[in-house]
């Protein structure tokens, strides 16, 4: 068992946030791996948007969840992404994310899909020791789930058209279902509220993947990452559908993550937060 990490308790984000990066360091300073993070510390996710884990603070701060389940629920989910990360740029051939040269470039692509594999298996250690590892087999499907998207989009769906309900289902399991996990670990064992938070993170995080697939169509030398990969490689993308039409969609989409609420005032008050305060100025930065 590790070294147990304080969990700042207070209630603003930014202590949250931080609290999530300091245990994503800490976590990986405990492997044989920890010089590696000194010298890169860039490949634990500081830099990024964190959506994921400010949609764990908005719906646990509005139900009043554990501290700590939050913080520990926020590192796992973040460390999948960016084990999801790493692995993408490998395949995509991506030499920039979030304004750096991608891991790989720097350590090769054997390194990046190592640490990459490594980050998944802390993940679930880490959601294993709070709440009495309730939240384990949630995180383990789910993370299947993004893993089976992006499989049948590299082996299936390469050089298909691409259709709305295609992309829809792609970018739900892709994006979607690790939202999913950020919203249902604030339900504090209630069925009925942990299926509609569940359902509600997956249409949000369906509607941020759908915009994100419009910026691989851009040419924003500003954006920080490399662009134009999916089409290059034949991938099939909403950035091949009416972007007006789309946009209208992930209105639509929004209001059905809310609707899943109603009649729950308080996390539907996170919900409408979060997307106020954290989802769409997010969008509208992808989409400027």
């Amino acid at each position: 068992m590790s070294t147990p990490i304080s969990i700042d308790k207070s209630t603003d984000l930014d202590s949250h946030l931080e609290s999530v990066t300091a245990l994503i360091i800490h976590t990986l300073k405990e492997t044989s791996l920890s010089g590696l993070v000194k010298e890169s510390a860039s490949l634990v996710g500081l830099g990024g948007k964190m959506l994921r884990s400010r949609l764990v603070y908005r719906l646990g701060t509005a139900l009043g969840n554990d501290p700590q389940l939050m913080v520990y629920g926020s590192a796992a989910v973040e460390m999948i992404h960016t084990a999801s990360l790493l692995h993408d740029d490998v395949i995509d051939g991506g030499v920039l994310r979030r304004g750096m040269p991608t891991f790989w470039v720097e350590k090769g692509p054997a390194g990046a899909i190592l640490l990459g594999d490594l980050l998944l298996f802390k993940a679930i250690d880490l959601i294993c020791r709070v709440a009495d590892g309730r939240y384990t087999h949630d995180l383990v499907k789910l993370t299947g789930e993004v893993c089976e998207a992006e499989s049948e989009q590299e082996l299936i769906l390469t050089g298909e058209d691409s259709k709305l309900e295609v992309c829809q289902s792609i970018a739900r399991r892709k994006t979607g279902a690790l939202f999913a996990f950020a919203a249902l670990i604030n339900g504090k064992g209630e069925q009925q509220r942990t299926a509609s938070l569940k359902e509600s993170g997956y249409l949000l995080g369906t509607v941020y993947q759908l915009a994100d697939d419009i910026l691989d169509t851009r040419e924003d030398p500003h954006c920080g990452k490399t662009l134009g990969t999916d089409a290059a490689r034949g991938i099939v993308s909403a950035a091949n559908l009416d972007e007006d039409k789309l946009r209208a969609h992930l209105e639509t989409l929004k209001s059905e993550a809310c609707q899943m609420l109603d009649g729950d005032d308080d996390a539907l008050e996170g919900i409408q937060t979060y997307i106020e305060k954290d989802l769409q100025p997010a969008i509208d930065n992808l989409l400027a």
